[in-house]
């Protein structure tokens, strides 16, 4: 049985659109004013993370050119190294990245879903878990479903951004707090922008999801690049004009003060109260990530499961709604146990770096491909990254810097994470070992 190709232009572009923006941009630019010590530099070093992401978001529309699957990075990571890479990089996904990414906005979103109903937080655990059932369920019955979820909120979340923007742009406050910076304001230097960057990319981070529903995707040579393109493209606009009104309402030194801009922001803007929109948006953005999630990252367990190197079961597509029901219940299940168990943050803390670890192995395997498929041999008309070799080659040494800063941040939860990644071979041969005996 086949995937069934029910996304479109439109819906691909709010899969690349939703897999970005989420609740960073509403807290990440305090962390990013203070490393740097001038309105100026905050706003280039969005610029400067903006051009990595499109970097990257380039690399990614040239490989799923040349790859339509489902899976996306698994089958780049597979076609380009090796089987056991591509595997490392699902039991990441599964394990760490996505399992306990899914845990943590899981219970971001019960928490400011509580507030707003006004209940308190301390049962946001049993919350998470009731989110991410009703994901679970909306993406079994089919990936339109879970499609037109995700477009639904990630037009509520333009919304709130679409009053922060135009209020801070066309209704500024005559006088915004005054604060005085009660810590020194860092120097300007290479070590202060590559700081900030480490933040930024991170809030970039997303544009790749779109590439795991490949096969699900009508023309996906064509509609995904254009939906990277267009997507990066309103991102990029979005995040800035946000950081515009933050320096222009706030200030530099009150944005570096307050850990949550947007609703400082809005409540100079628009008066007390305002901010109860900044919450929603949250929680719209928390719950669009659950969404996503179990639309998109499913797909790469259902290509190791058609691989042969882990639970056959994965492989399977329901025969009647044509989705990966399996890999969604895995997902969500082992997403449910660490929100329950509160174990998540820890998983989060200690892999933040594997993802660009990833990020950068993916974005590198552009040179393999251009060595082993030469452009005159693929389809006229394929995407090809622009300015290559140069805009490739300067994504993966931004992924290096990002994996380094991580571990000197936190040494110890990076080695376990590694310690985690390790056991992964070991997984591999077992799956693959079991599935050769039973070959025989």
């Amino acid at each position: 049985m086949a995937f069934r190709r029910a996304l479109g232009p439109f819906d691909a572009t709010m899969v690349v659109v939703g897999g970005i923006i989420g609740s960073g941009i509403f807290i990440v630019p305090s962390v990013v004013a203070q490393r740097l010590p001038t309105p100026g530099l905050v706003l280039a070093a969005w610029v400067a993370g903006g051009a990595i992401a499109l970097a990257g978001a380039f690399a990614f529309a040239e490989l799923a050119a040349l790859f339509p699957r489902a899976g996306g990075e698994y089958v780049y990571l597979r076609e380009a190294y090796h089987p056991l890479v591509a595997f490392l990089f699902g039991w990441a996904s599964l394990l760490m990245i996505q399992g306990g990414g899914l845990a943590a906005v899981s219970i971001t979103f019960a928490q400011y879903g509580l507030r707003l109903l006004g209940r308190s937080p301390a049962h946001a655990t049993a919350g998470a878990a009731v989110a991410i059932a009703v994901v679970a369920a909306v993406n079994y019955v089919g990936v339109k479903p879970g499609s037109r979820l995700l477009n639904v909120l990630v037009i509520l979340k333009f919304v709130a951004l679409a009053a922060l923007i135009g209020g801070g742009l066309f209704f500024p406050p005559a006088r915004g707090p005054q604060v005085v910076p009660t810590a020194p304001v860092p120097p300007a230097s290479f070590a202060a922008f590559g700081a900030a960057l480490v933040p930024i990319l991170f809030a970039y981070g997303g544009w790749q999801s779109v590439n795991l529903v490949a096969e699900e995707t009508r023309d996906p040579r064509r509609t995904i690049p254009r939906a990277l393109l267009v997507g990066m493209g309103i991102v990029i606009a979005v995040y800035l004009l946000a950081n515009v009104v933050y320096l222009r309402v706030l200030g530099h030194a009150a944005l570096a003060h307050v850990e949550t801009p947007a609703a400082e922001a809005l409540q100079w803007i628009f008066g007390p109260g305002a901010d109860r929109l900044i919450a929603a948006a949250i929680a719209i953005s928390a719950f669009g990530f659950l969404d996503l999630t179990l639309l998109a990252q499913t797909r790469i367990y259902y290509a190791m499961g058609n691989d042969g190197v882990f639970f056959p079961a994965l492989a399977h597509l329901h025969p009647r709604f044509g989705t990966p029901t399996f890999a969604i219940l895995l997902q969500a299940g082992w997403g449910i146990l660490l929100a329950l168990t509160g174990t998540y943050g820890q998983l989060v803390d200690s892999v933040v770096f594997g993802d660009w670890i990833f990020f950068g192995l993916t974005v590198a395997a552009i040179f393999v491909f251009r060595r082993r498929i030469p452009l005159d041999r693929r389809e006229p008309g394929s995407f090809r990254t622009p300015g290559y070799p140069l805009v490739p080659a300067l994504f993966v040494a931004a992924a290096a810097v990002v994996v380094v800063s991580a571990v000197r941040t936190n040494p110890t939860r990076s080695a376990i994470g590694a310690a985690l990644l390790a056991i992964g071979p070991l997984v591999y041969w077992l799956f693959t070992r079991r599935n050769r005996q039973g070959a025989a």
